[in-house]
């Protein structure tokens, strides 16, 4: 399965670690959309990372919004990591996100 060579992916153990301020910077340094791929709910090998972190990213796009960006420039997406083809799925729609909104 192949996703497009524009994502770039930033590892992190748990998104639970995906501070607000990771999203901004993303955008601010040029990324033309952000999204965090976590786990399922209810099965985050961390508790409640992923819907800490899914409160920070709706945070982030109000913040976005506030600032005159398109919101929709930041997803959030609940997979196993043995969902290949969810991960492909989600690289694909906001990569088309970003050619629809174009540079921020």
């Amino acid at each position: 399965m192949q996703y497009p060579s524009s994502i770039r992916i930033v590892r992190v153990p748990c998104t639970g670690r995906v501070a607000i301020e990771h999203i901004l910077t993303a955008i601010a340094k040029g990324a033309w959309t952000v999204f965090v791929a976590g786990c399922k709910k209810g099965e985050c090998a961390y508790e409640d990372g992923n819907l800490k972190c899914e409160r920070r990213v709706q945070a982030a796009k109000r913040l976005l919004e506030e600032l005159g960006y398109e919101p929709e420039r930041v997803d959030m997406f609940f997979m196993s990591s043995a969902e290949a083809d969810k991960f492909v799925e989600a690289a694909k729609e906001m990569h088309e996100r970003a050619e629809e909104l174009g540079p921020p």
